[in-house]
């Protein structure tokens, strides 16, 4: 493991306790991480058992990582942390209605149906998801400003996950 690594991870367990999440996934390429904290246990002591795994990383990239911590930027992080919070307020997600393939233009080299900045009418065809071959079209459900995109063309998505951000007009 990285240092950086380390240092992201620790964060990320912060956060979490902060903000009392109980069970966390992400699939990113070859990095799979489910973190399941127990509900029965008082606070956020269900971390224990991962502190100690962190703990255990060699002392050199355990020390850099500290060094690194000391510097200064996870208070920058925290407070970069706690803005999108803000600026995410009031965003309407337009969620996957089926598994499959995300691609966001008609075909291959045509520009994107949406970016963010553009508006978009209730109905509108933001997204095409491909299933078992079929190419399934995906409208906007509400009116407003998208404001990004929170999945890539050509990604495996699930069934309600989050597409675009959409600032209700």
């Amino acid at each position: 493991m990285k240092q950086q690594d380390v240092e992201d991870l620790r964060q990320l367990i912060e956060f979490l306790k902060q903000h009392g999440v109980s069970e966390f996934d992400v699939d990113r390429g070859d990095l799979k991480l489910r973190l399941k904290f127990n509900p029965a246990e008082s606070g956020p002591a269900g971390l224990s058992d991962l502190a100690r795994l962190l703990q255990s990383v060699p002392q050199n990239v355990a020390q850099a990582a500290a060094a690194s911590a000391h510097a200064g930027p996870a208070s920058g992080a925290a407070g970069a942390a706690a803005e999108p919070a803000d600026a995410e307020a009031g965003l309407h997600m337009v969620k996957s209605p089926i598994v499959g393939t995300f691609y966001g233009s008609p075909s291959p080299g045509a520009a994107p149906f949406v970016t963010p900045g553009d508006h978009v009418e209730k109905g509108q065809v933001i997204a095409i998801i491909e299933a078992m071959k079929l190419m399934n079209e995906i409208e906007a459900d509400v009116s407003g400003e998208v404001v990004k995109c929170l999945v890539s063309n050509g990604q495996a998505i699930e069934f309600g996950q989050p597409l675009f951000s959409v600032r209700p007009a």
